[in-house]
């Protein structure tokens, strides 16, 4: 008897792990759950009309065939029947829309949020800026990953570890803590997607979006740009690191003791700027060794450079006055990185904008050279189709809108960071 119980067990166990590879992953949020419970709700739902349906059908062709003398019924119409087949859909309908709204209503609320991650996708990587930190880096292919996709490399993909799964610099958060991601992208459609955190939205150039996730586990969820981007859209995977929070805390402090720059390269791509140790990061010091001897006397020579640039950005902003008055140099200098970051996709780094997608030229514009009040609660608020940015700080919108109007010929004055408090 038991052999016999042994044997079904077995019998089972095949066709259940089959279907847990072919099924959607449950994830490790409470909006995963929720998202895999209505998918399983809905499946069964179907396969028990499918059954209902295609049974009735085979029944009728078998029981009611004419070579065991069936003849047709002679009525044309009934209204019971049409009542039956209109309200039970209707009743179906509804039993599926109430449990998913909800789930969606959830999905889109991102209040009580503990943290802000900025995510930004670029043809063909990603960049990340923790709002409430000094972190910010971007996330691109792993070099390994790349090496071995690329025609005539030599090298078998499949002894490439998550080969195309792997980044350089890992997305680090904590877990229990409830996360709030502002999506954008840099030049074309991107989509952020994650399936065992059961996220997924489009990244829209000129458009901040809003998502959320609160992690359960600590581990390592991999995801994909879900949207066709271009030549290399495969090629930029998303990888999520989440820590236990005192281990995320360490992370974040050994973070900002690295140098980072904001480099950006000619062609509009930027550089990545993350530690190469610890967690989020890929690759050990010994196997980023392999570079060349050239750029690791590279690396030393800009090493002292690099770090008291971090620190010089760090520290207070210099002062003209003892009101505490920031010095327009100090504006400009810093309003022209938040420009770069997040105004020149739409407005070019010239300031000339792109009048055929409706992106006005910032050169002599009325918005920019007349009342700073009129273009700070733009910045603020947005228009049309211009995102608002209030998630920047009082100082960010107080340097990119003093460099606007101090820039390409423009002339009209500095705007502190109080003016900015004062229209929030």
């Amino acid at each position: 008897m038991s052999r016999l119980m042994m044997g079904l067990v077995g019998m089972l166990a095949a066709p259940m792990a089959l279907a847990s590879k072919w099924n959607m992953p449950v994830g490790v949020t409470e909006t995963s759950r929720e998202v895999y419970d209505l998918h399983m709700l809905i499946f069964w739902i179907c396969v028990v009309i499918g059954v209902g349906v295609f049974g009735v059908m085979f029944y009728s062709v078998f029981a009611h065939r004419k070579s065991k003398g069936a003849k047709p019924a002679d009525f044309h119409e009934s209204t019971t029947v049409e009542i039956i087949w209109t309200v039970i859909p209707f009743v179906i309908l509804i039993a599926m829309a109430i449990p998913a709204a909800g789930t969606l209503m959830r999905m889109e609320d991102v209040s009580g949020s503990e943290m802000t991650v900025k995510i930004t996708g670029y043809q063909w990587l990603w960049e990340y800026e923790y709002l409430d930190s000094d972190v910010h880096f971007y996330s691109r292919l792993a070099p390994s990953s790349d090496a071995a996709r690329q025609l005539d490399s030599g090298i078998d993909p499949a002894t490439v570890d998550n080969y195309l799964l792997e980044v350089d610099n890992r997305l680090v958060l904590p877990v229990d803590t409830k996360i709030r991601f502002l999506l954008t992208a840099n030049d074309v459609l991107h989509a952020w997607w994650v399936p065992d955190l059961a996220l997924k939205k489009d990244a829209v150039p000129g458009f901040v979006r809003e998502i959320w996730t609160k992690i359960d586990e600590p581990g390592v969820y991999r995801g994909q740009c879900a949207e066709l981007c271009g030549r290399d859209h495969g090629f930029m995977p998303i990888v999520v690191e989440a820590l236990p929070k005192d281990e995320y805390e360490q992370w974040v402090a050994s973070y900002g003791s690295e140098s980072m720059t904001d480099a950006v390269v000619d062609a509009g791509t930027p550089a990545a700027t993350a530690p190469t140790t610890g967690p989020g990061a890929l690759y050990t010091d010994k196997e980023s060794a392999v570079d060349s001897d050239d750029s690791e006397a590279s690396a030393e020579t800009s090493g002292e450079t690099e770090v008291a640039q971090a620190d010089a950005s760090s520290k207070p902003a210099a002062a003209d006055t003892a009101s505490g008055d920031i010095s327009k140099a100090t504006l400009m200098a810093d309003g022209e990185k938040v420009y770069a970051q997040n105004c020149a996709a739409c407005h070019q780094p010239s300031g000339k904008g792109m009048e055929m997608a409706n992106f006005p030229a910032l050169i002599g514009s009325p918005i920019v050279t007349g009342d700073p009040a009129t273009q700070i609660k733009q910045v603020l608020k947005g228009k049309a189709a211009m995102p608002p940015f209030a998630y920047l700080t009082d100082q960010q919108i107080a340097s990119v809108v003093t460099y606007t109007r101090n820039s390409w010929g423009n002339d009209s004055g500095v705007v502190q960071p109080a003016a900015v408090k004062a229209q929030r």
